[in-house]
């Protein structure tokens, strides 16, 4: 068992690294001392121990009087949130990066009560499995053995969004947006993942089945293949898994491939538990991306540190605790 001294001492190590991180990333990003103090400082506050995370209760954790600071980082302050995610990217590959990566795409929702806030609008919420009135956003999952984190973002824009000029002003969506279907959004996704160059105990019974899918061919040289998993425990539990792959992969490459998915569900869970993904009240288009990719940064963190601890320290949350009860500075 872990002593108080022992706790302190890995806090230390840890506001240090997070220190270390955040600066680095900062430098780039911000021309201003100021907008580099209120990044780092909503960075910590996004992995504290904060009931819900919107800007003003992250500032009072923080010791700030008011939230402007954090606001005016995400709304009005000049900076390039796609080399943000760029930098989330390359520290993910860097501290989770193997052989056995996969990039994982699924859809995640945050309910909201008004018609304001960019994006939202009555469709299928996965939280609840019914139609709600809510924002969807895609979300890039790396995963490998070493651990998993997000890599990428995209926002749903319904078509009652892109085709009216008037909310679309109002939200601050740029003029180049234009409706993308959620796959289409993941395709865009992938396609900047692989220009960049990234990288429990369940048993089933499966099987496979080359299929003729309708819609878009096959790529050259690719095949569509149909994966369908049954457990052995529960006969009656069955899903299916349709895959895009090279010819020739082998059953094993897909079934690996399809058993990784369950870890960006996992993501989702925890982002939204620890680092504050959907726990936010920004509006705009701008200060939504800027709001989930530090979120990102945050998920990124606590899943790097996680993978550095020795084996029998993982278990658990213990490490996340640790992390998110270090007092604020």
């Amino acid at each position: 068992m872990r002593d108080v001294r022992s706790d302190l001492r890995s806090r230390r190590v840890l506001d240090t690294e997070l220190a270390g991180l955040t600066t680095r990333i900062a430098g780039p990003l911000f021309t201003r001392p100021e907008p580099r103090q209120a990044f780092a400082d909503l960075v910590r506050a996004l992995l504290a121990d904060v009931s819900r995370k919107n800007s003003w209760q992250l500032a009072d954790h923080i010791g700030h009087a008011t939230a402007h600071c954090f606001e005016h980082l995400l709304d009005r302050e000049k900076w390039d949130v796609d080399a943000l995610r760029d930098e989330v990217r390359s520290y993910v590959i860097a501290h989770l990066g193997r052989a056995d990566g996969v990039l994982i795409a699924d859809d995640t929702a945050a309910i909201k009560k008004g018609e304001m806030s960019v994006g939202v609008a009555d469709q299928h919420c996965g939280l609840t499995g019914q139609v709600e009135n809510c924002q969807v956003m895609l979300m890039l999952t790396y995963a490998s053995s070493a651990g998993h984190a997000f890599v990428n973002r995209r926002l749903y824009l319904p078509e009652a969004w892109t085709g009216d000029p008037q909310r679309r002003a109002r939200a601050g969506v740029p003029s180049h947006v234009v409706f993308r279907t959620k796959p289409q959004l993941v395709i865009d996704m992938l396609t900047e993942e692989l220009a960049a160059g990234t990288k429990g105990l369940r048993i089933y019974d499966w099987t496979a089945v080359s299929v003729a899918v309708s819609g878009p061919a096959p790529a050259p040289e690719y095949a569509h293949t149909l994966l369908i998993r049954r457990s052995v425990t529960a006969p009656l539990e069955v899903e299916f898994f349709l895959a895009h792959a090279p010819t020739g992969t082998s059953v094993s490459e897909l079934i690996d491939a399809a058993g990784m998915r369950w870890k960006i569900e996992e993501n989702n869970e925890h982002g939204k538990d620890l680092p504050g993904l959907t726990s936010y009240q920004v509006r705009k288009w701008t200060p939504w991306h800027r709001h989930v990719t530090i979120a990102m940064l945050a998920l990124a963190f606590l899943a790097a540190t996680r993978a550095a601890l020795p084996t029998d320290e993982t278990a658990g949350e213990g490490k996340d605790r640790l992390l998110l009860e270090a007092p604020a500075p």
